[in-house]
């Protein structure tokens, strides 16, 4: 028996599963909206409504829970780097991941985020400040309810687990949404086309029969006359 063992253990160590959900927090604040499976999903999404709902706040006490509860105030945003003369290749994928994020909230400029010559960032907007500055204020007039799960249609390559996308609500259409159909959902759709194809159908098909009915007729008579 499970007594007094509630939430979701995902075959983690408590110290491994709060890294985890803070790690995932800290991605969906970045970009919106995150592809995962569902009992992760499920165990996230409680973690993130609590912090949107102290962010809503505004006051230093809530900031300093906010802080406690991500495991410190990091450096967020890395993947707007770009280098000095980037590619093609690398300003699309930048611009493409933005557009993306812009749907939730808005995204600071590529200019803030800045790297040594090791690779390391030297300088990159703190994720609390943009949970506080740009998610808090969008759900002001929302009493909870900031997250939503979508199931997507789509197993794992390896073990066939079920994917979904864990996202802030008001962007209802996303790159993941609505690209690929359930069969329940194709068949009904075949069938709804079927059925308004007969009706139709139906009447041509009916007009049809009946002037070729009396035209067979006519030509019975004129072989007996």
């Amino acid at each position: 028996m499970r007594h007094r063992k509630a939430g979701f253990k995902l075959n983690r160590t408590s110290t491994h599963r709060e890294a985890m959900m803070r790690n995932m927090a800290a991605s969906l604040f970045q970009h919106g909206q995150i592809v995962t499976t569902i009992p992760k999903a499920k165990t996230v999404q409680p973690f993130v409504e609590k912090i949107v709902t102290k962010a809503k706040r505004g006051d230093l006490h809530a900031r300093r829970q906010v802080i406690a509860m991500l495991g410190g105030d990091r450096r967020a945003f890395d993947w707007l780097y770009l280098p000095k003369q980037p590619s093609e290749q690398e300003r699309d994928r930048v611009e493409q991941m933005r557009e993306r994020a812009e749907a939730y909230f808005d995204v600071p400029e590529s200019a803030s985020v800045e790297r040594n010559r090791y690779g390391e960032l030297r300088k990159a907007p703190k994720l609390v400040r943009h949970i506080f500055e740009n998610v808090a204020p969008r759900f002001q007039d929302r009493q909870g309810g900031y997250t939503r799960i979508i199931k997507i249609g789509y197993r794992r390559i390896g073990d066939a687990t079920p994917m979904c996308v864990l996202q802030f609500v008001g962007a209802e259409e996303g790159p993941e949404i609505g690209g690929k159909p359930s069969t329940r959902r194709k068949q009904a759709d075949r069938r709804t086309a079927y059925y308004a194809q007969l009706r139709k159908g139906a009447p041509a098909k009916a007009a049809a029969t009946a002037t070729a009915e009396p035209e067979s007729g006519a030509g019975e008579a004129s072989n007996e006359e």
